[in-house]
């Protein structure tokens, strides 16, 4: 079986850790166990978060020269070659020997019209507290938002992934048995100008978003979308809580979840399974294996057949192609599938 497994940037980095060197590899090696455990018996391809860390770099390239930060693009560079050396190294430390492992710098292409540029939701960085948060907004033009928890995050935008690039190069690795870890970050943003260039563009592209396209694109049988929760919740937060076990879309499109926590991995689970998945599964790291095999998590399995039209990366469209075998698929922000 081929799975496409989207590690969680609070997966990698643990809520209130500090974001030191050390902290980070002792969770990557925690994740590499797990890793390795599904690579025993099927053929992965990992994608991973990086918010904590490219939150953490844009504070550094501000300290350093605050009048000319790094753009989000090339920070979201950097955090695909550190994060997928760490996961590399670890991977292939858990690995028998003899195992193939590769990891690949994935520029994703969104929409300069994606209505995302016009409303930064996508939180990334630290947690600030008020006055920290107006110091960064005042000094860095940054865009700020309260958190349920009371503090401060900054938001940046989040457009739509239209195709992966060099999804090709991608699909060549894994047909010579590699394990892949691409699309870290859900891929380096980048659009297209007037004049056909490719450039690259300030904002950070959902990871959900991306391992969904890349699933679809690589074919996978499965798509695990792990975090630092067991499952998706009903009435998250309250007494009534019940977690959610197997679903279909169908079932799951109703649910009122945050835009920025879980509605993104349900509205991804959502758009495989309906494009033609055979699973999506949500839940926490450790579960990996479990939710594969249907013991743990919240699983989306195809529901009902239905004749239905897809709104894929924002553009109405008839099918899966390309001419560099790319794959656009997508809903509309609300999880709708229309």
């Amino acid at each position: 079986m081929r799975v496409v497994v989207a590690l969680g940037g609070n997966a990698l980095l643990q809520r209130g850790e500090p974001m030191t060197a050390d902290a980070q590899a002792a969770n990557v090696r925690i994740a590499a166990t797990a890793l390795a455990d599904l690579a025993r018996d099927h053929q992965i391809v990992v994608a991973h978060g990086n918010g904590p860390q490219v939150g953490l770099l844009a504070l550094q390239g501000a300290a350093y020269d605050p009048a000319t930060p790094w753009p989000l693009d090339v920070l979201g560079a950097e955090t695909e070659g550190m994060i997928g050396y760490l996961i590399e190294q670890e991977l292939m430390n858990a690995l028998p020997e003899g195992s193939r492992c590769a990891t690949l710098l994935s520029r994703v292409e969104v929409d300069p019209k994606d209505p995302a540029f016009g409303n930064p939701s996508k939180p990334i960085g630290p947690v600030y507290t008020a006055q920290e948060a107006e110091r960064a907004a005042r000094d860095h033009g940054w865009t700020m938002v309260t958190e349920a928890s009371g503090g401060r995050r900054r938001v940046v935008p989040s457009p739509l992934p239209l195709r992966i690039v060099g999804l090709d190069a991608i699909k060549v690795l894994l047909g010579a048995g590699h394990t892949v870890i691409c699309a870290g970050g859900g891929g380096i943003p980048v659009m297209r100008t007037a004049d056909g260039r490719m450039t690259g563009v300030e904002a950070v592209i959902d990871k959900d978003r991306t391992a969904a396209l890349l699933a679809l694109g690589v074919e996978a049988d499965a798509l695990l979308l792990l975090t630092d929760v067991p499952a998706v919740f009903r009435h998250f937060g309250t007494k009534d809580q019940t977690a959610i076990g197997d679903s279909t879309p169908e079932a799951l499109e109703d649910l009122d979840l945050a835009p920025g926590s879980m509605g993104p991995k349900v509205s991804a689970a959502i758009a495989f399974v309906s494009a033609g998945g055979t699973l999506a599964g949500i839940g926490q790291l450790s579960d990996a294996r479990a939710i594969l095999e249907g013991r743990a998590g919240t699983r989306v399995i195809p529901g009902k057949a239905k004749t239905r039209r897809h709104k894929l990366s924002g553009r109405k469209t008839s099918g899966l192609t390309g001419a560099d075998q790319s794959v656009s698929v997508w809903l509309d922000d609300g999880g709708a599938i229309v």
